[in-house]
Protein backbone atom coordinates (compact mmCIF):
# COMPACT_ATOMS: atom_id res chain seq x y z
CA UNK A 1 0.00 0.00 0.00
CA UNK A 2 1.54 3.60 -0.83
CA UNK A 3 1.68 6.59 1.09
CA UNK A 4 0.27 9.29 -0.39
CA UNK A 5 1.06 13.43 0.73
CA UNK A 6 -2.72 13.98 0.00
CA UNK A 7 -5.20 13.35 2.49
CA UNK A 8 -9.10 13.06 2.34
CA UNK A 9 -10.68 16.68 2.96
CA UNK A 10 -7.21 18.84 1.68
CA UNK A 11 -7.93 21.10 -0.46
CA UNK A 12 -6.01 20.51 -3.96
CA UNK A 13 -5.87 22.25 -7.53
CA UNK A 14 -5.83 19.99 -10.78
CA UNK A 15 -2.96 20.72 -12.96
CA UNK A 16 -3.58 18.97 -16.17
CA UNK A 17 -5.90 17.99 -17.97
CA UNK A 18 -9.42 19.26 -18.95
CA UNK A 19 -9.80 20.90 -15.68
CA UNK A 20 -6.52 22.59 -15.06
CA UNK A 21 -7.23 25.29 -12.69
CA UNK A 22 -10.03 24.21 -10.86
CA UNK A 23 -10.02 24.14 -7.42
CA UNK A 24 -11.69 21.30 -4.86
CA UNK A 25 -11.33 19.16 -1.73
CA UNK A 26 -10.20 15.69 -1.81
CA UNK A 27 -13.63 13.25 -1.57
CA UNK A 28 -11.90 9.75 -1.46
CA UNK A 29 -8.61 8.18 -1.99
CA UNK A 30 -8.35 5.35 -4.35
CA UNK A 31 -4.87 3.69 -3.44
CA UNK A 32 -5.28 0.87 -5.26
CA UNK A 33 -5.87 2.97 -8.56
CA UNK A 34 -3.63 6.11 -7.75
CA UNK A 35 -6.82 7.93 -7.84
CA UNK A 36 -8.52 10.67 -5.97
CA UNK A 37 -12.13 12.21 -6.34
CA UNK A 38 -12.28 15.65 -6.43
CA UNK A 39 -15.47 18.01 -5.77
CA UNK A 40 -16.31 19.75 -8.34
CA UNK A 41 -14.07 18.95 -10.88
CA UNK A 42 -14.16 15.65 -13.67
CA UNK A 43 -17.73 15.78 -14.11
CA UNK A 44 -19.12 13.20 -16.67
CA UNK A 45 -22.91 12.90 -17.56
CA UNK A 46 -24.23 9.49 -16.63
CA UNK A 47 -27.80 7.67 -17.52
CA UNK A 48 -29.28 6.04 -14.06
CA UNK A 49 -32.18 3.72 -14.03
CA UNK A 50 -35.45 4.16 -11.76
CA UNK A 51 -35.17 2.53 -8.60
CA UNK A 52 -38.30 2.50 -6.43
CA UNK A 53 -37.14 0.85 -3.27
CA UNK A 54 -34.66 3.86 -2.84
CA UNK A 55 -37.65 6.42 -4.33
CA UNK A 56 -35.20 7.73 -7.31
CA UNK A 57 -35.97 8.68 -9.92
CA UNK A 58 -34.12 7.88 -13.38
CA UNK A 59 -32.34 10.34 -16.34
CA UNK A 60 -29.01 11.57 -16.41
CA UNK A 61 -27.24 12.48 -13.62
CA UNK A 62 -23.78 14.68 -13.44
CA UNK A 63 -20.83 12.35 -11.59
CA UNK A 64 -17.31 12.63 -10.50
CA UNK A 65 -14.95 10.77 -11.70
CA UNK A 66 -11.42 10.16 -10.32
CA UNK A 67 -8.44 12.26 -10.98
CA UNK A 68 -4.98 10.99 -11.04
CA UNK A 69 -3.13 11.43 -8.05
CA UNK A 70 -0.81 12.95 -10.41
CA UNK A 71 -2.47 15.21 -11.95
CA UNK A 72 -2.93 17.35 -8.50
CA UNK A 73 -1.42 19.53 -6.40
CA UNK A 74 -2.09 20.47 -2.66
CA UNK A 75 -2.98 24.14 -1.90
CA UNK A 76 -1.24 26.04 0.89
CA UNK A 77 -4.21 27.57 3.31
CA UNK A 78 -1.81 29.86 4.85
CA UNK A 79 -0.14 31.49 1.19
CA UNK A 80 -3.41 30.11 -0.83
CA UNK A 81 -0.99 28.56 -3.84
CA UNK A 82 -0.41 24.85 -4.99
CA UNK A 83 2.11 23.54 -3.22
CA UNK A 84 4.53 20.61 -2.66
CA UNK A 85 4.44 18.80 0.92
CA UNK A 86 7.20 18.22 2.80
CA UNK A 87 7.42 16.15 6.16
CA UNK A 88 8.88 17.19 9.39
CA UNK A 89 8.95 16.31 13.29
CA UNK A 90 7.83 18.83 15.77
CA UNK A 91 8.18 18.31 19.70
CA UNK A 92 5.24 18.46 21.48
CA UNK A 93 4.39 18.69 25.03
CA UNK A 94 6.44 16.07 27.43
CA UNK A 95 9.24 15.97 24.96
CA UNK A 96 7.34 14.05 22.25
CA UNK A 97 7.87 14.03 18.50
CA UNK A 98 4.75 14.32 16.07
CA UNK A 99 4.74 13.81 12.66
CA UNK A 100 3.40 16.72 10.69
CA UNK A 101 3.24 17.94 7.15
CA UNK A 102 4.65 21.55 5.98
CA UNK A 103 4.20 23.57 3.19
CA UNK A 104 7.71 24.28 0.84
CA UNK A 105 6.80 27.73 -0.41
CA UNK A 106 5.97 29.06 2.78
CA UNK A 107 7.57 26.68 5.29
CA UNK A 108 4.19 26.67 7.42
CA UNK A 109 2.59 23.63 9.43
CA UNK A 110 -0.53 22.35 7.00
CA UNK A 111 -3.02 20.96 9.61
Amino acid sequence: MTNFRIHKGDKVMIITGKDAGKIGKVLKIMRKHNKVLVENANIAKRSVRPNPYTQTSGGIVDKAMPVHISNVMVVCSACAEPTRIGYRYVEEAEGKLKKVRFCKKCNEVME
